[in-house]
């Protein structure tokens, strides 16, 4: 007997199916068996339900001889089942990684709950991840009303005789009673385990229609078999529902939304004992359709006047900003203030980081403030002055400060005045394309506007370069004469080159690395065209391969926010949100990464890097490259390379990521990469934007 029993109907999801099924034959926890229903389905759903069954002998697929729809395929399957527990899966939903672990382990907490509620989040046709939306913490009856977001215990569904319905809404009875049932268990595990997906089309959930009307029924039909206190739970959540079916464009056409209201109403009103709450329940208390969409008209109108509220006055605060700007303007240049930001002002780091510290220490005349988004100031240490973006005080300081440091841009428009100095430091050495090459591959663009790009090009006056191909690249995709090539290396990666054992031993202890383990760091790159972080590795499975002696750092592209979402696990820790990356580079014994520019400052260390490249053509094909990081070549390639799980976790178990070939490639990536990196870049940097003749005449220009 398994401890899962996860059961897939299938009709009409051939785009989608096998996603769906290797994401349940690919759980880290795999004492399960799959069932697939194969509902009558006219496409190749049976055919690939057929080769996973060929595969893994945990699969299972039933035929129906016709049609029968979800709530009595998902019945076939729930008869069929041997497990423990039963979990239904739509056949275009997924089971999200190390789910089947995480309900394991919160069964095993609860001692064998009846029914265990789990989180879900929602995916768009764009890819586009957002959270559910549930509160588990409340009463289980207002969870969002699925079969797919909760695991029954199968003794305790064949006790109860719960089964599916047979059309529309299938799920509200059975899910319901299940919850209603006297003595029932019920507990909850707050994290995503499911991703449901919203489909563009061809959903019931996307075909208007008075089919819809079922669902009026299914609650009728629940009431009526429900005791007093079962309907006072019950009816507040049931009128909710039906509210959030009628309102709902994708189900309920406009000519059938009175007819609607007005069922919904009858079956308030027939098992309504308590006063309503709300203007909803008032309404069909009131048997008043006019009254719900009044009640629907002002809360539109309430959201549109709060928008328009908020977008007037930011536009009269800007209004007001540009006034004084333009006043400031006119104000002398201050000859010791220097403006710093990175990274579209997320935080202190990279290389305006470095050039600050070392400023402070050999220019210490000038006054260094740093530009930050409202949401990030909570990341600036203490001691040291920044400004937020946008503010009174970040228009003072943008015009009168002589110097202007940045590894991306300032935000605003800001005006560049004579006699400032702007240093463009980057923020890696480019893989992909960038620049001008970006336009023939638009799919990355994400509507910039190139124009834009070479006018703010034209602003900078210093280049700041790691390498001779990086000096080639910037000079061709950002064309101006404005600037000249500051080829001096990258100051962040001085710390690579001063850093000792006993700073490497403090910066493990303090990610809690025990002692004797190797460390990976695996850090792998935004893509342009996937939305949310979804490593193309199970990371449990891979350590669980590799054994206890490795630890694997998980740093997500700082796109996705401050967490990678890792389940718990004691090889695995989450570095998304460490605010120095320099220090897990210094932690790790080994960098396991795509196509991230971090390679190329790792490199800096002399440290194995591994290259795992799954989607490689894709990724080339989407955003073009500069070189071949798969060819081989030495000066190309960092060191070893897997393009499969199985081929990266090979690499580990038997030395093949450390061996001499690897060393030589990782001499040659190192000799083309990082010849002007020696520990001495920021203080090179500070002598020539700070100290040298041309900042001095720059000083005395000001107006």
């Amino acid at each position: 007997m398994s401890r899962f029993s996860v059961v897939v109907p299938a009709h009409r999801v051939q785009g989608y199916l096998r996603e769906c099924l290797d994401s349940v034959l690919d759980q880290s926890f795999g004492d399960l068996e799959l069932i697939v229903v194969d509902d009558a389905s006219p496409d190749a759903s049976a055919a690939i339900a057929a080769q996973c069954a060929e595969r893994d002998p945990r699969v299972q697929v039933v035929r129906t001889p016709a049609q029968a729809g979800p709530g009595p395929a998902r019945n076939i399957g729930a008869d069929r089942a041997t497990g423990t527990y039963l979990l239904f899966l739509d056949g275009d939903d997924l089971l999200l990684p190390g789910a089947l672990e995480a309900i394991a382990a919160a069964i095993d907490r609860a001692e064998e709950p009846d029914v265990l509620l789990t989180g879900h989040d929602r995916v768009d046709w764009w890819e586009n991840v957002r959270a559910g939306g549930d509160d588990l913490s409340g009463d289980p009856v207002a969870v969002t009303v699925a079969a797919w977001n909760r695991v029954f215990r199968r003794v305790f569904w064949q006790r109860h005789r719960l089964v599916f319905s047979d059309g529309p809404y299938e799920d509200v009875i059975p899910v319901h009673r299940a919850i209603l049932a006297p003595g029932a268990r019920v507990a909850a595990l707050d994290e995503p385990c499911v991703r449901w997906r919203e489909r563009r089309g061809g959903s019931f959930a996307k075909s208007p229609g008075r089919a819809h009307f079922a669902v009026v029924g299914r609650y009728g039909e629940l009431l009526a078999a429900a005791d007093p206190a079962g309907r006072e739970r019950l009816l507040p959540h049931a009128a909710a529902h039906l509210l959030a079916v009628l309102d709902d464009p994708g189900r309920i056409a406009p000519r059938d939304r009175r007819d609607f209201f007005r069922a919904a109403s009858r079956l308030y009103r027939t098992y309504a004992s308590t006063p309503p709450a709300g203007a909803g329940e008032k309404a069909l208390a009131a048997a008043s359709y006019a009254a719900h969409e009044a009640h629907r008209e002002r809360e539109s109108r309430r959201k549109r006047v709060t928008r328009q509220l908020a977008r007037q006055k930011k536009k009269l605060r800007a209004r007001a900003m540009r006034v004084t700007y333009r006043t400031d303007l006119r104000r002398s240049l201050d000859p010791q203030l220097a403006v710093y930001g990175a990274y579209w002002n997320r935080g202190i780091s990279c290389n305006p980081a470095a050039i600050h510290a070392k400023a402070r220490e050999l220019a210490p005349h000038i006054k260094g403030v740093w530009v930050i988004s409202s949401r990030n100031k909570h990341r600036v240490p203490a001691g040291v002055e920044y400004v937020i973006e946008g503010s009174r005080r970040y228009w003072q300081t943008m015009a009168r400060a002589t110097y202007l440091i940045n590894n991306s841009s300032f935000p605003g428009g800001f005006t560049k005045r004579p006699g400032q100095v702007y240093l463009q430091t980057h923020h890696g050495t480019p893989l992909k394309k960038m620049g001008l090459d970006q336009r023939r591959y638009p799919a990355g663009t994400h509507g910039i506007s190139f124009q834009k790009v070479l006018d703010h090009t034209d602003q900078w006056d210093l280049s700041l370069s790691a390498n001779p191909h990086s000096t080639e690249i910037w000079e061709r995709v950002y064309p101006s004469t404005s600037y000249e090539s500051l080829e001096a290396g990258y100051p962040r990666n001085d710390v690579y080159f001063a850093a000792g054992e006993s700073e490497v031993a403090r910066i493990r202890e303090e990610l809690g690395v025990a002692d004797g383990r190797t460390v990976l760091l695996y850090a792998p790159t935004h893509r342009d065209y996937q939305k949310g972080f979804l490593p193309r590795l199970d990371l449990e499975r891979f350590v669980r391969a590799l054994g206890p002696s490795y630890v694997v750092l998980v740093r997500a592209h700082y796109f996705y926010g401050a967490e990678a979402g890792l389940r718990a696990h004691p090889q695995l820790i989450d570095v998304t949100g460490h605010p120095r990356v320099e220090d897990l580079c210094l932690a790790a014994d080994a960098l396991v990464t795509d196509y991230s520019s971090l390679m190329f400052d790792y490199a800096c260390l002399d440290r194995p890097i591994v290259t795992y490249a799954p989607d490689w053509q894709a990724y080339r094909l989407a955003r073009g490259t500069y070189f071949d990081l798969l060819s081989g070549r030495p000066g190309e390639t960092p060191g070893a390379v897997a393009t499969t799980e199985e081929e990266l976790t090979d690499l580990f178990r038997s030395g093949g990521w450390d061996t001499a070939d690897a060393t030589e490639l990782r001499s040659a990536f190192r000799a083309r990469f990082c010849p002007y990196d020696d520990g001495g870049a920021a203080e090179r940097v500070v002598r020539r934007l700070f100290l040298t003749s041309r900042t001095a005449s720059a000083r005395g220009s000001t107006p």
